[in-house]
C-alpha cells in the first residue's frame, strides 16, 4: 500500500493536507490487501488500481475519497475480533466505488473544506512524514500520538444519501457471496451503529453518522445476508491468525501501556500477547530489554519477516542504526518485493554514517520508491545519500519529489528549478525536475 503514503514502520505517523493523519506499517497494509483483493476481484476492480490507506485514528470509521483509495481507520482494526468484520466493511466500501457514488458526491458537495480534502488526496500524494514525538528524525515511541483535525472530513466526506448505503450494502453482500465468505461480520458491525442510531446524542464513532444504518434497513440486510449458502461459513484460520497479529500490534502502539497489560497480561503466552509485549518494551523500556524481547518472538517464528523490521525499528530509533541493518536485511531477504523494508534498510545504510554504504544504500532506496512512488523519508535519505556522494543536483531533484509527497509544491519547484540548472537537458533526472516545475496543483472551490 504503490502506495500513496509516506512509508515507515509502525509508529511513523504521516500527515495528509486537510488534516487527516496516516500511518504506514507493512504487516497491516499486507493484510488489508489479502482481505480486499476477492473482494475487489468479485466487483471486477483491478486488485492494483485501489489502495487501502490506514489512518492512525482510533475511533471506527472507514471512506473513499476516490476511486483508487479506500482510507480505513487502525480503529477499526482494532476494534474487530475476526477477520469478516474489516472484510464486511471494505465490501461495503468496494460498493461505493462501483456504485460511482463519488461522482455524484463531488456533484452535490458545496463545502469547499471537504473538497479540499478530496484536492489534496489526489495531488501527489500530499503527505508529510514525521514521529510521533513530533521530531524529524527517526520515529520515536510507537502511533500513540494521534493527530487530531481529521473530525471534519472523515465525519462529513461521505454523508450519503440512504438510497446509496443501500446500493453499497447490497453490493457488498454481492462480493461477499461471490467470494464464498459470510457476511456476518459485516452485519455484527452495522448492529454496533443501528445502535447508536438510537441515540443521536450518543454517536461515537463518525462511521454511524457518515453511514447511517437505521434497524429497519439492518433487519432487510440480514433477511437478505441469511438466505447465502454461506452464512455459517467459518473464519479463514490463516486470516485469523494473522489478524490476531495484527490487532495486537496495533493496540500496542496506540494505547496506553495498561490497556496493553490488561489485554495481553503476562499470563497470557499466546504470539499475538508476546508481540503486544514485545512492542510496548520498545516504547517504554531500554533497547537492551526490547531486543530481547523481539528476540523471543524471533524463535518462536525465525521466518516471520515483520520480527526482524521490528528489531530493525527497535534498533533505528534507539540510535543505532548499523545494528539494525541486519535485521532489515533480514526481513527483506523473507519479502523481498516489500517497498517498505527497502526504504527502512536504506534508512539505516545512510543513518550508519560509513560513506562505503551510499552506493547500496542509494541503489536500494531508488528501488523501494519505484514500487513507492510518494514516500517523503524515502526521499530524503536519498538525498542525503546522493549528496553525500557529491551528486547535488540528484539531491536536489529527490528533495524535491519528497517536498511533493508532502505537498510543499511551491519548495518543491524552488529544488527542481536549482537542480534543472545543473542537468543535462532531456535526461531522467532533468525530466523529473521539469515534471515539478510544471506541476500545477489542482483549483480548489473557493480558492482563487
Amino acid at each position: 500500500m504503490a502506495g500513496v503514503l509516506a512509508l515507515g514502520p509502525m509508529g511513523t505517523a504521516v500527515h495528509a493536507q486537510g488534516g487527516i493523519p496516516l500511518v504506514r506499517d507493512a504487516e497491516t497494509e499486507a493484510l488489508m490487501r489479502d482481505y480486499a483483493g476477492p473482494i475487489f476481484d468479485a466487483a471486477g476492480i483491478a486488485r492494483q488500481q485501489v489502495d487501502i490507506v490506514l489512518v492512525n485514528r482510533n475511533d471506527f470509521n472507514a471512506f473513499v475519497a476516490d476511486a483508487r483509495r479506500i482510507f480505513i481507520n487502525v480503529g477499526v482494526i482494532t476494534d474487530a475480533e475476526t477477520p469478516g468484520e474489516v472484510i464486511g466493511v471494505l465490501a461495503h466500501e468496494t460498493g461505493h466505488i462501483t456504485g460511482n457514488h463519488l461522482v455524484r458526491l463531488r456533484q452535490a458537495l458545496a463545502n469547499a473544506q471537504i473538497i479540499a480534502v478530496i484536492g489534496a488526496v489526489l495531488g501527489a500524494g500530499a503527505v508529510v512524514a514525521g514521529s510521533s514525538s513530533g521530531s524529524s528524525g527517526v520515529a520515536q515511541g510507537g502511533a500513540g500520538a494521534l493527530t487530531a483535525g481529521a473530525g471534519l472530513a472523515q465525519r462529513s466526506l461521505l454523508a450519503y444519501r440512504r438510497g446509496e448505503e443501500s446500493i453499497a450494502d447490497r453490493a457488498a453482500l454481492t462480493f461477499l457471496q461471490k467470494t464464498r465468505q459470510s457476511a456476518r461480520g459485516m452485519l455484527k458491525t452495522f448492529a454496533r451503529f443501528a445502535d447508536q442510531t438510537l441515540f443521536s446524542a450518543q454517536y461515537t464513532d463518525p462511521y454511524a453518522q457518515s453511514h447511517p444504518m437505521p434497524r429497519e434497513r439492518l433487519t432487510q440486510l440480514e433477511t437478505v445476508a441469511r438466505q447465502s449458502p454461506y452464512w455459517d461459513a467459518p473464519e479463514d484460520p490463516q486470516l485469523q491468525a494473522r489478524h490476531d497479529m495484527v490487532r495486537a500490534k496495533l493496540i500496542a502502539f496506540t494505547a496506553h501501556p495498561n490497556t496493553v497489560a490488561r489485554d495481553y497480561p503476562r499470563s497470557d503466552s499466546s504470539l499475538p500477547a508476546e508481540y503486544a509485549r514485545a512492542v510496548v518494551t520498545m516504547r517504554t523500556r531500554s533497547r537492551k530489554e526490547a531486543v530481547a524481547a523481539i528476540d523471543k518472538l524471533i524463535r518462536r517464528q525465525p521466518d516471520n519477516p515483520y520480527f526482524h523490521e521490528l528489531k530493525g525499528q527497535a534498533l533505528l530509533e534507539s540510535g543505532n542504526p548499523k545494528a539494525a541493518i541486519a535485521p532489515f536485511r533480514q526481513a527483506l531477504s523473507l519479502r523481498p518485493r516489500e517497498a517498505q523494508f527497502q526504504i527502512w534498510l536504506g534508512f539505516a545504510l545512510v543513518a550508519a554514517n560509513d560513506n562505503s554504504l551510499l552506493p547500496e544504500a542509494e541503489k536500494i532506496l531508488k528501488a523501494g520508491l519505484q514500487v513507492d512512488e510518494n514516500s517523503p523519508i524515502g526521499y530524503s535519505q536519498l538525498a542525503i545519500a546522493l549528496g553525500r556522494q557529491g551528486k547535488t543536483a540528484e539531491a536536489d531533484v529527490a528533495t524535491a519529489r519528497g517536498l511533493m509527497a508532502r505537498g510543499d509544491f511551491e519548495a518543491a519547484r524552488r529544488y527542481a528549478a536549482r537542480a534543472q540548472k545543473n542537468l543535462k537537458r532531456g535526461t531522467p533526472a532533468w525530466l523529473q525536475a521539469d515534471d515539478i516545475v510544471s506541476y500545477k496543483p489542482p483549483k480548489l472551490p473557493g480558492r482563487s
